[in-house]
């Protein structure tokens, strides 16, 4: 865990607190990639904790939601934080709804009886900070103004992004195990856009930085840069120089596969 605090650049919190927990979830989102690549690399997704810390902090890699909060619940249990998974089904086009165990999220207790609070290093671009679980009012927030709503179901919240539904949230406690189905349809499904295209993401200080394919994306105070890369060895330099990852190899994007 003293490993995983140093890939992200934290020190060990004296208080397991909202404050550490706000100092925590930022500092994953800029350290740690969002990213589908063992998708297209051939790797498989181990949904065990010892393998996902392995890949997280000894591979230095990144990942999809799975992966990055299954490992950050790893973490924020071993620095006296009180953590439930929870599952969540992602807003697609219409509105219409992702399979079940879409999206793994974390209910997190702090020690100063603050929250329950939403923390999300694995949803891409999405809030910077913990969001409380209970408000049921505007939620402000360097990505937005988030605000969740009861869902149709009992026990079920919609969680709001400027107006716009991300995801919904059920609040009944799950276990690791349980999202290996949603996972291994993300990774094989022809309809998962895991499937269907690379992505490579991490939250700057000045914005984002995204590389999909061979298209690197830079968001720097609200302006928009995109670069296109000439060949495989400046796109193996991005992912080194953008993400921190040393790849031997490229992913193999879909519109390259024969």
């Amino acid at each position: 865990m003293d490993d995983y605090l140093r890939r992200i650049g934290a020190a060990r919190p004296l208080h397991a607190d909202l404050t550490a927990l706000r100092d925590l979830q930022l500092r994953h989102l800029r350290t740690v990639p969002f990213e589908n690549l063992s998708v297209h690399l051939g790797e498989d997704v181990v949904l065990e904790e010892k393998a996902l810390i392995a890949k997280i902090v000894e591979a230095r890699r990144g990942g999809f939601c799975y992966e990055l909060n299954g490992a950050f619940a790893v973490l924020l249990r071993d620095l006296g934080f009180g953590v439930t998974l929870l599952q969540a089904r992602v807003f697609g086009e219409g509105g219409r709804l992702g399979i079940p165990y879409d999206h793994m999220a974390l209910r997190v207790e702090a020690a100063d009886g603050s929250g329950p609070w939403l923390a999300d290093v694995g949803f891409g671009d999405h809030s910077h900070f913990p969001l409380a679980l209970d408000e049921r009012g505007d939620q402000k927030d360097p990505a937005g103004t988030f605000r969740f709503e009861e869902g149709p179901e009992e026990g079920d919240l919609d969680l709001y992004r400027d107006g716009k539904p991300q995801f919904r949230l059920e609040t009944r406690a799950r276990a690791l195990p349980d999202f290996e189905a949603g996972a291994w349809w993300h990774r094989t499904s022809p309809a998962s856009h895991f499937t269907q295209s690379l992505v490579c993401s991490r939250l700057t200080p000045e914005g984002r930085i995204t590389l999909s394919g061979r298209k690197l994306v830079s968001t720097v105070n609200g302006e928009r840069h995109e670069e296109v890369l000439g060949d495989d060895a400046a796109v193996l330099a991005a992912y080194s120089e953008h993400f921190g990852l040393s790849l031997d190899r490229l992913p193999t994007a879909p519109e390259r596969t024969s």
